[in-house]
This record gives structure tokens, C-alpha cells and sequence, in this order.
């Protein structure tokens, strides 16, 4: 009896030295300290599954930092039916550290390989997920103790250190990835959330949920900001909501829709921290469809004599035949109240999308202008160089370019030889009265900066009182190539930045010009900038002639300033800066949602917001 007491006790004792936590597995850094290990008696209760695997919840840590969930990985139909949710099972697995070998910019997830040894210890038990909010809240201001810089998680140099490299021991308190890191394979509850903006092609989108949140904004997103410090807030509180577990259909999500609460597992993939749901949420509330026209109108009193309208819309790839083009037109006349400029970026030529060489825009321009006059009676003139065939990115075919609408009643352009294609601008005249060579030009179009990118048309202006305008109207490279904000470079890659850097000197430069000859003289710099403000190396040198961005010149509530919805965050890559001339008298500046407020993605018309402002010339 008693040698076979004494070999229970041994058996016993071996199970107990083999057999490892879900806690240990997961540790307190970002990956695992047992990965490449085999592991044994491993114990946990199944909170979900997938095609592809399940997850299993273990004890509670006591640690905040290790979570106490885990991805248990296989494709293996008898694996995957050998589990139920709420089955307390033991099994043994690999331990890896999963990322795609094609994607090296993203995150690992730690995960259980090759499962075996599957027992069931029980059925039906339940796990009680962690609710966001009220056991757990995200931080709200950080992504990354890796993002180093003024600009933090948009600071330059870009990917200047990488996360799984360092391998850190998790902040969560303190930093959104490592929060969202820390919880990783748990089950949670996003209790009342609201969703930041549409779903991605995959029926993917982010929200935020009942709890303290920074940078809300009155239609109920988050939008990118500076924080207290002056560091860039990125929202790290949001999350990605993935496709439901159990195969139901996620609603069509738009900006500051509520929904019912959302119990899933966290993980990593494609870039991002998911919460994927047990079951799709429902619709619980829809803001105001209702969206504001601009109140800055034109008037012709006489005290309105130096005040001048403006409107600033990127229309996406617009062609004489798109069908968005009336609704564009709706939007110009409807709700920016036909400015009396405007500023307009994607315009494609005349045969849009199709390669054969056409790059003339006046039919784009001329049906756009009859469609407006057609609703409204306002006849626009407009402006425009056509490019170099293939020379200026965007839609291959397409041949896109800003161009500017206006009112000759109001403006007109000074007289002057219009610029070509690859002819440079060049400021002239005498002191203060600057003059261009070429009017309307391009900057700098030789440039390398420019390369397959819009080149910046620049027009002088004068009213019926003879004070003159000096505008820029500008697209700068895309952000193509950019890496993740929750990825593992650090700060993420913002591509081209360098490129979109240079460029903006370049504009700088003709900005200088102007004012060694008139430090008063009345300029606008308006368009798609394809960068945030908040990224202030890329806006120094322009910010260094005493340019200002117009938000800040009209005290827009920073949480407001928005014109693009991406990714967790509201945020404005279309914006306007003034000289200190303009911005010494009285500045309005409304940014009109019709597209970011759309009550879904297929409503929407532009990517795009558009803007209006209202300011004084003399």
C-alpha cells in the first residue's frame, strides 16, 4: 500500500512540475518567454472559436501586464471538434510568436501551435469577460513608450526602433498598445459603444467604448489632437471590431452610431488589436442625419467690401461622365453656398481613367461649372495647367490636378501669361508690389520633389478694388507605404514623409518670395496636404514664414478640426494656412462634414470633407 501511495505521489508530482500556466506563457513583455517551448497540462476554459482555432481563459493574474487568455492555433477539424465553448480542457502545444512572413511590420501574437493531449475536464462552465471601463480602462493619450520625439507617435525620424526588437515589459497603464497587448486572448465586454467611422472592405470597423475617452468630437468619433503636453494624442482608447465568431453580419457602421454592448476575444492581426465578437452588436442609435450648410456667405454690401468667400473640396477623381459629379455640384452650390473661389484637387482629364494620352481637363471643368450654373445661376470661371501625361500620380489614365474655380464677377485673375506645363514660377515686380511671370503657374515643377506627384498651381488675384491675392493650391504625395499606427516600427513609417517634407519647402520657398517684396501681401495656401498638422517638422518651414494654419487663425474647437475619417481617428489631412496679413483681421472657417457624417460608406461622395472661410483682404 504504501509503495503504491508512493508512486501516486510521484505521478502527481510530475504532472504538477510539467504542467504551465496560461500566465506563464503569456509573461509580462511582449512575447512569450517560453516561445519555441513545448508545454504540457496546460489549463483553461474555452471562451470562442474559429475556423482556424480557439481561445481558452485561464486564472486571473494578478499582474495587469500578463494577460490570462490564449490562441490556441489549428485547421484541424478533429482538433476543433474535439472542443465546445465553456469546456475546461488540458492540452499541450508549442509556444510561437505568429507573424506572417510577407508582413514584417506588424506586431507577433503569441499563440499555442500543433495542440495535443486535448482532454476535457468539465462542460458548460461560463468565463466572466473583463469589462472595458469598468475592470479595465485603455489609456488615452500614448500608442508607444517607443515613439520618441515632439511629434510622438508622428515624430521623424520614422521607424527608428521596433517593438518585438526590444521586447519591453508591458506599461498598460500608460501606453494603448501595451494595454491592448496585455489583454491579448481574453474575453471582454465593450459595453455602449460608438463607432469612429466606416467599416474597411472587409466589414471591419473602429470604436470606442463607456469609458474615458480624449479628443471626442460633437458627432461622437475621436479626433486626432495635440494633447496637454503638445504631444500628438492618436487615440490609442479605440479598438477594431472584427468579424463575429459566430458568422452573423456586423451593421453598417458610420461615424457615431451606437450599438449594443460587444463581448469578444482580443487579438492581433493585419496590422491592428481586434476585438472580434462572439455575435454581431445591433444599431442602438444613429446621430443626426441632418448636415449643416456653411453659414459664411458672400455678401456685396459696402461693408463688405474686402471680404472674399472661399471653398476648398478634394472631389475624388472627378471625369465629366462620373456619376458623382451632379452631387458634387449639389454640394458646391447647397452647401458651401458657391464661394467665390474655390479650390479644387482630383480633377481628372477629360477622358478620365482611360491611358490615351488626353491631358486637357476643360471638359471635366466646363460640365462641373454647367452643372453648378444649372442648380444655382452662379456662372465659374476657372483656372487650371494641364500636366504631363503620367507625370502627376494618382489614377493611372487619370492625369489628376488641382484647379480652381471662380466667380469673375468677384475675382479675376491678374493679367498675365499663363504658365506650362514644367515653366516655373517666378515672383517679380517691385517692392510692395509683387508680381508672378506667369499667371497661374506651377511651383517649382522640375523639382525631384514633385516627381509623379500634383505640382502646386499658384494664381494672383485682384478684386474690384484692385487689392490683390496671392493663392497655392496644392495635393501632396499620398501616404502610400505608410505602416500601421499599432505596428511594431516605431514611430510608424509615414511614407513618403521626406518627400511631402521637401515639397512643403518648396512651397515655402515661393512663399518667401512674396513676402521679401510685400511682408503684408494677402496669400492662401489651400488643399490636400496628405499630412496632419500635428506632424510639425513637415509644416516648419512654411509655419517659419509666418504662415498659419486657419483653424488656429478661427478658433475652431481642436476636437472639430477634422476633414477624413481613417483608421481609429477623425483627422484632417485638407487645410488652409494664411499669411499674417489675413490673419490680422477677422477669419471664419467652417469644415462642412457631408461626407464624413454620410449615414453609410456607399452614400458617401468624396473621402473627403470639404471647407469654406470667410476673410478680408484689406
Amino acid at each position: 500500500m504504501a509503495k503504491l501511495f508512493s508512486l501516486f505521489f510521484l505521478s502527481a508530482s510530475l504532472s504538477a512540475v510539467s504542467s504551465t500556466t496560461i500566465a506563464e506563457i503569456q509573461g509580462p513583455a511582449w512575447q512569450s518567454p517560453l516561445v519555441g517551448q513545448t508545454v504540457h497540462n496546460v489549463t483553461g476554459t474555452v471562451t470562442a472559436k474559429a475556423d482556424n482555432g480557439f481561445w481558452i481563459a485561464g486564472e486571473k493574474s494578478s499582474d495587469v501586464r500578463v494577460s490570462s487568455g490564449l490562441y490556441v492555433f489549428s485547421s484541424s477539424a478533429s482538433v476543433l471538434s474535439s472542443v465546445t465553448v465553456g469546456d475546461a480542457i488540458s492540452l499541450s502545444g508549442r509556444v510561437t510568436e505568429f507573424r506572417s512572413s510577407s508582413n514584417p511590420s506588424y506586431l507577433f501574437l503569441t499563440e499555442l501551435s500543433s495542440p495535443s493531449n486535448i482532454v476535457r475536464l468539465s462542460s458548460n462552465n461560463t468565463v466572466t469577460p473583463v469589462v472595458l471601463g469598468k475592470d479595465r480602462s485603455p489609456p488615452t493619450r500614448y500608442l508607444s513608450a517607443l515613439d520618441v520625439g515632439a511629434d510622438g507617435f508622428l515624430s521623424v525620424p520614422n521607424n527608428s526602433s521596433r517593438i518585438e526588437k526590444v521586447n519591453a515589459t508591458l506599461q498598460p497603464d500608460r501606453y494603448g498598445l501595451d494595454f491592448w497587448e496585455s489583454l491579448e486572448g481574453q474575453l471582454v465586454t465593450i459595453p455602449k459603444p460608438t463607432v469612429n467611422g466606416f467599416q474597411n472592405n472587409f466589414g471591419e470597423f473602429w470604436v470606442h467604448g463607456d469609458w474615458p475617452v480624449t479628443g471626442k468630437n460633437g458627432r461622437g468619433g475621436l479626433t486626432l489632437h495635440f494633447g496637454p503636453d503638445g504631444i500628438p494624442d492618436g487615440n490609442p482608447e479605440a479598438v477594431m471590431i472584427g468579424s463575429p465568431l459566430d458568422g452573423t453580419k456586423n451593421p453598417q457602421p458610420a461615424l457615431g452610431v451606437g450599438l449594443s454592448d460587444i463581448t469578444g476575444v482580443v487579438t492581433y492581426q493585419f496590422g491592428f488589436y481586434y476585438v472580434l465578437p462572439l455575435t454581431a452588436p445591433q444599431v442602438t442609435s444613429r446621430p443626426d442625419a441632418t448636415i449643416p450648410a456653411t453659414t459664411l456667405t458672400s455678401s456685396r454690401g459696402l461693408f463688405d467690401i474686402c471680404t472674399i468667400t472661399f471653398g476648398d473640396y478634394n472631389v475624388e477623381n472627378l471625369t465629366p461622365k462620373s456619376a458623382h459629379l451632379p452631387t458634387i455640384a449639389s454640394h458646391i452650390v447647397n452647401y458651401l453656398k458657391t464661394p467665390d473661389i474655390m479650390f479644387l484637387q482630383e480633377i481628372q482629364d477629360n477622358s478620365g481613367a482611360t491611358d490615351d494620352g488626353t491631358v486637357s481637363a476643360n471638359l471635366t471643368l466646363s460640365t462641373l461649372s454647367k452643372a453648378i450654373y444649372d442648380i444655382s445661376n452662379v456662372t465659374y470661371s476657372f483656372a487650371s495647367i494641364d500636366p504631363v501625361d503620367g507625370q502627376d500620380g494618382g489614377q493611372p489614365g487619370g492625369n489628376i490636378r488641382v484647379a480652381y474655380f471662380y466667380r469673375p464677377e468677384v475675382l479675376k485673375l491678374v493679367k498675365g501669361t499663363p504658365g506650362g506645363s514644367t515653366d516655373a514660377v517666378k515672383v517679380e515686380g517691385r517692392w510692395l508690389a509683387p508680381k508672378l511671370n506667369l499667371n497661374p503657374a506651377r511651383i517649382d515643377p522640375l523639382n525631384a520633389v514633385w516627381n509623379a506627384t500634383r505640382k502646386p498651381l499658384v494664381a494672383q488675384w485682384e478684386t474690384k478694388l484692385g487689392t490683390n491675392l496671392f493663392t497655392v493650391n496644392l495635393h501632396l504625395s499620398s501616404k502610400g507605404g505608410s505602416s500601421s499606427t499599432q505596428g511594431d516600427a516605431r514611430p510608424p513609417v509615414n511614407s513618403p514623409v521626406d518627400v511631402r517634407t521637401g515639397q512643403v519647402a518648396s512651397v515655402a520657398g515661393f512663399v518667401d518670395a512674396i513676402f521679401d517684396k510685400n511682408r503684408n501681401a494677402n496669400v492662401v495656401i489651400g488643399g490636400d496636404f496628405n499630412e496632419f498638422i500635428q506632424t510639425r517638422s513637415v509644416y516648419k518651414s512654411l509655419t517659419d514664414t509666418g504662415m498659419t494654419d486657419i483653424d488656429e487663425a478661427a478658433r475652431i474647437p481642436a476636437v472639430e478640426r477634422y476633414s477624413y475619417v481613417f483608421d481609429q481617428n477623425a483627422q484632417q489631412l485638407d487645410h488652409v494656412l494664411i499669411s499674417p496679413a489675413i490673419r490680422r483681421r477677422r477669419v471664419e472657417f467652417e469644415h462642412i462634414h457631408v461626407n464624413t457624417w454620410s449615414p453609410t460608406l456607399s452614400a458617401r461622395i468624396s473621402d473627403h470633407d470639404p471647407s469654406v472661410g470667410r476673410i478680408r483682404l484689406c
